[in-house]
């Protein structure tokens, strides 16, 4: 699998540290509001990317921050006059609920950055012990003049040292000193250190987070491409000097979302949560495929028309798995076979080429249309068509989520056939067999004889009598 690193700037054979493990860490929100499709869009394409690691066999080890102070978490408290973890118990709640609602999988870690100020201190001793940072009026500030890849993953030319900045976000050209550790200020949450009471900057954050759970170097960050500079930028100046290791092998930045071909604002009127486009009707899954099906290092241009044409898509693909669910069965393997071959092979080879999820699907759909006009034209599946047929759009509904998340349950009076059958199958009375596989799947099930076992899955359209 080749990966676009932003450290290089060149797609990469990614091989992880460890042969079977991947270890990835994956900005997280920042919790003073409900997070916006905006957001959405990058934790979907860091899903994408779990989930393909998964179908491959990887062992995944995913942590997620929770940035609970920053400047925005503390003007937001102050502002409704509660306490800083008030404020931001109920975006917490909201962002876990949002995830579920969309289909985001869990990841394995979502560390909190006030639960880990321990590790902050640490690092940041460090780095003052080595000579890479400096105390000023009662604040820890790095000096970007003592590492000198300062700017590697930006592209930056960062020749001189203009002053420090305190403001956890800022976009400016020239390159500052920037807050390991903010002193203390009226009303502002504050811990007390061996330099002094004040609270975490917002870099140091993820710096001590991310090595906490993965260690000192691990495989992949990924985040927005506005987190590119300073942020990322900042990560690898505070946490190589501290190890001495390099940080992060493989750097993977998201490009923006648009609304409406502009920049998603308040003032604009096209600012959507995920809450907002879910109280106006629109489906999570709707949501999820357009926002998942798009290359990721493409800026994505979202519109309302767009998302019902994600629905009307994902109708169509739902049609698709019905009708080839139920369709008669004949025969040996034929062109059918060759098509569904094809867009196996397209799919992977997608996926494959930096996460390309438009070149992975187009095969996908080109398969659908030519299975389509077959059967529309009379032609038959074979029992081995029809699997190969379901087993693609299984491994493709596991990346992308394009088959409703019902929950089956199995009947009693199926469970009774399915044994049934079994039972057949080992008296070698094969007929009594597929009487009982045609009976099941009138009841709306479908079996699949695998080496582990049979296995049922429940179609729509089922029960059928």
């Amino acid at each position: 699998m080749k990966l676009y690193n932003t450290l290089s700037r060149l797609k990469e054979e990614f091989t992880p540290l460890r042969s079977d493990e991947v270890r990835m860490y994956t900005c997280g929100p920042t919790v003073y509001d409900y997070a916006h499709i905006g957001n959405f869009r990058t934790f979907i394409f860091e899903d994408v990317l779990r989930r393909y690691f998964k179908l491959k066999g990887y062992r995944i080890v995913q942590v997620m921050n929770i940035t609970d102070i920053d400047d925005k978490t503390i003007a937001g408290a102050r502002r409704e006059g509660v306490s800083l973890d008030q404020y931001t118990a109920r975006f917490i709640e909201a962002f876990f609920e949002d995830l579920d609602a969309i289909g985001i999988e869990r990841a394995e870690f979502y560390p909190r950055a006030t639960a880990h100020i321990d590790e902050m201190v640490a690092i940041i001793s460090d780095l003052l012990d080595k000579g890479y940072a400096y105390e000023k009026d009662g604040s820890v500030y790095f000096d970007i003049s003592k590492f000198d890849r300062y700017g590697k993953l930006s592209g930056r030319e960062m020749a001189e040292v203009r002053g420090v900045v305190e403001a956890d976000e800022y976009e400016v050209e020239d390159a500052r000193d920037f807050a390991l550790w903010k002193g203390r200020k009226e009303g502002e949450p504050s811990w007390e250190t061996p330099f002094g009471e004040g609270r975490p900057g917002w870099h140091m954050e993820c710096s001590a987070m991310s090595m906490k759970y993965l260690g000192s170097s691990f495989d992949i960050h990924t985040g927005g491409v506005d987190n590119i500079f300073p942020h990322h930028e900042n990560e690898i100046a505070q946490s190589e000097p501290h190890t001495g290791k390099p940080f992060v092998r493989y750097w993977l930045h998201c490009e923006h979302l648009l609304v409406d071909g502009r920049k998603m604002s308040k003032s604009e009127g096209n600012y959507y949560t995920l809450r907002d486009l879910l109280e106006r009707g629109y489906e999570p899954m709707a949501i999820h495929f357009l926002l998942a099906s798009s290359y990721y290092r493409h800026p994505l241009n979202f519109t309302l028309g767009g998302l019902e044409g994600a629905h009307s898509t994902l109708i169509r693909i739902g049609d698709f798995h019905t009708r080839v669910m139920e369709s008669a069965v004949e025969g040996s393997p034929g062109e059918i076979r060759n098509i569904v071959e094809r867009a196996g092979k397209g799919f992977v080879e997608g996926l494959e080429d930096d996460l390309n999820c438009p070149k992975a699907q187009a095969p996908f759909f080109e398969m659908i249309r030519e299975v389509n006009r077959r059967l529309d034209a009379g032609c038959r599946v074979s029992h081995e068509e029809r699997s190969e047929i379901l087993d693609l759009i299984d491994r493709i509904d596991r990346i992308f989520g394009i088959l409703p998340r019902e929950k089956a349950i199995l009947p009693e009076k199926v469970s009774r056939m399915i044994r049934e059958r079994e039972e057949a199958r080992t008296r070698k009375d094969y007929p009594e067999a597929d009487r009982l596989r045609k009976e099941i799947e009138r009841e709306g099930f479908l079996l699949e004889d695998t080496q582990s076992g049979v296995k049922w899955k429940r179609f729509r359209g089922g029960s059928r009598g």
